[in-house]
């Protein structure tokens, strides 16, 4: 999946082979992006903005920076429009907003799941005004999911920057973000200089908005057509097929067959038995004698007898067990009976005591009582 295997960075891929990887069995249809107007304001910087326009088609083999395809996973209907960062590094202008609406439409009409996968550095700025009014035209797109009751999922991938992160990229019900996704806004230098701050190492990526609630989840590339498979049923609440995590072979954990505990003999007396004549294997049924049905019932007898007998030793322990739990309950009750008589015994002298202090005669005075009357009722 593109994915170091010393350090875990994910490195970027084309849409082709994310869609392949997202998909059921890499299997999907394309659409064609509605036709737009390529160069509306003449634009010319270095080179003119066609010349780069047909540069980057050859280079990629697309006609703009997105692509929308439909397809199932685990089961389910679901709509995707990718960004390519090798067109013009990803960014936003007429066709892409056209995408995503056609995408939109697409998603109600087939009443499908509709996930977006951002890799943008922002608008195009070669269209200037006509590329920041795809902002407000991706919400709207968005809203008439979302009013249709369907799920929208954004997996934000590096980079996920400008206009593109200021708009449809940030507004989705759940937010998955790959591992070391860069993701923002503005730049870092721009936002040092006008903090006048240092910024934290790990600013802008996707863990670091994971910490502070922005993205919902960090998945790695490896999980995340399972964990777009459990989203989307659990909202959709439709039963969705999770593929194994072990390399594609299937779980056989709660599948796999019992093991086989059956006795030899038992395997034996089920082969087909050989007859001493012939010394041929035969399926039909031995002829039993006389002798040998006595033999049978009194094998049957003695283990009825041995089973009974069992039965009585199970009883009279239980019932032993039963008279010992009873004695030790009896002990125990006299015991707490003892504790109670001695607890009343004191609370007497207790009140005794306190009787006689009560009555004892003010400073000065003789008691009111006498020792001997005190004693008494001490005793």
């Amino acid at each position: 999946h593109n994915v170091c295997y010393h350090c875990g960075h994910h490195l970027r891929i084309t849409v082709k082979e994310r869609l392949e990887l997202l998909y059921d069995n890499g299997e999907y249809e394309t659409f064609p992006i509605p036709k737009v107007p390529h160069d509306p304001l003449k634009f010319k910087d270095r080179e003119r903005y066609v010349d780069r326009i047909k540069r980057s088609q050859s280079k990629t083999g697309l006609k703009d920076a997105i692509t929308v395809a439909k397809g199932k996973i685990g089961g389910l209907d679901v709509v995707i429009a990718a960004f390519n960062f090798s067109f013009m590094g990803g960014s936003m202008g007429l066709a892409v907003g056209e995408g995503i609406v056609k995408a939109a439409q697409i998603a109600v009409e087939s009443k499908s799941a509709f996930v977006v996968v951002p890799a943008s550095g922002g608008a195009r700025m070669q269209e200037g005004m006509l590329s920041l009014m795809q902002m407000p035209r991706t919400i709207i797109a968005v809203e008439m999911v979302k009013d249709a009751r369907l799920p929208y999922i954004v997996i934000l991938t590096d980079p996920t920057t400008g206009g593109v992160s200021a708009s449809f990229a940030m507004i989705g019900d759940i937010h998955i973000a790959e591992p070391g996704a860069t993701i923002g806004f503005a730049g870092r230098r721009v936002i040092e200089e006008t903090v006048r701050e240092k910024l934290p190492e790990n600013f802008q990526t996707a863990e670091y908005l994971l910490e502070h609630g922005i993205v919902d989840m960090v998945v790695e590339r490896k999980n995340m057509k399972n964990t777009l498979a459990v989203l989307i049923g659990l909202l959709m609440k439709k039963p969705y097929n999770k593929e194994p995590e072990n390399g594609g072979k299937k779980n056989n954990d709660n599948n796999s067959k019992k093991p086989d505990n059956t006795d030899a003999s038992d395997k034996q007396n089920d082969s087909p038995q050989k007859s001493e004549g012939s010394g041929e294997a035969s399926g039909s049924p031995v002829r039993k004698t006389k002798k040998d049905k006595e033999q049978t019932k009194d094998s049957h007898n003695k283990s009825n007898e041995l089973s009974e007998k069992s039965l009585a030793d199970a009883c009279d322990e239980n019932s032993f067990n039963k008279g010992s739990e009873s004695t030790d309950t009896k002990e125990v009750m006299l015991q707490e009976k003892g504790k109670s008589t001695r607890t009343k015994k004191a609370m007497v002298q207790v009140k005794a005591a306190r009787f006689a202090v009560k009555n004892l005669s003010k400073v000065g005075e003789k008691p009111i009582k006498t020792m001997e009357t005190d004693s008494k009722i001490a005793g």
